[in-house]
């Protein structure tokens, strides 16, 4: 009986496990085709056949996003929508532009932990813990410094100083998305009630329409 029992506990615990992680790879490649219209948690294959070498490249990441927006920042994103070859691989990057005292605004990847390398400039980093304790993790990066954001965590960076910076960003996922905090509770559609955000934020409500109004 106690034989039985730690096999079934062995066999439960393989299959959360493999439940709780990307599965691995079964073929060299899956490039994505964009064009089926079979619905899977990811993209479908396109047919090996059919495969070619542009279908793993991506031209242009030497050159500077557009920072003219309010946050003075831009991230020139390279995943699966833009490198087909990455389907099923686990991995993308993107190149961020910092105008001086530009910022990343706090936001979360839900699919991906992020490693940032600094290229140019410094910039104030950091990542939030999650609930209870809210820790606060920060650090200025110069040139050549590397920084990690764990998956699912809000983190943020900023440009201390009065020059452009850049950074590189390598996550371990080949989409893996972002959720910006400020867009996401002011700017949602429909808009989230403003009894709501106010409770929440522990504001008067015409500070939380005013600030909706900016979304």
């Amino acid at each position: 009986m106690a034989t039985k029992f730690f096999l079934l506990a062995f066999l439960a615990l393989s299959a959360s496990r493999a439940l709780a992680s990307d599965p691995g790879q079964l073929q060299d490649l899956c490039v994505a085709d964009r064009t089926s219209q079979v619905f899977v948690n990811g993209f479908a294959c396109k047919d090996p056949k059919n495969v070619v070498v542009e279908d793993f490249l991506f031209f242009g990441l030497h050159m500077a996003g557009n920072m003219s927006n309010k946050q003075g920042s831009a991230v020139s994103a390279v995943n699966v929508a833009h490198i087909p070859g990455l389907n099923t691989l686990g991995i993308s990057l993107a190149r961020v532009d910092y105008a001086p005292y530009g910022q990343n605004p706090p936001h979360i990847h839900p699919r991906a932990s992020e490693i940032l390398t600094m290229l140019e400039g410094s910039l104030y980093v950091g990542f939030v813990t999650s609930n209870p304790e809210n820790k606060l993790f920060s650090k200025v990066l110069n040139k050549g410094d590397v920084f990690v954001f764990p998956q699912g965590l809000i983190h943020f960076q900023f440009n201390t100083g009065d020059k452009e910076a850049i950074a590189i960003a390598a996550l371990s996922s080949k989409n893996p998305g972002v959720i910006t905090i400020a867009n996401a509770v002011f700017g949602s559609t429909p808009s989230t009630s403003d009894d709501i955000l106010a409770k929440a934020f522990q504001v008067d409500k015409k500070i939380v329409d005013h600030v909706q109004a900016q979304f």
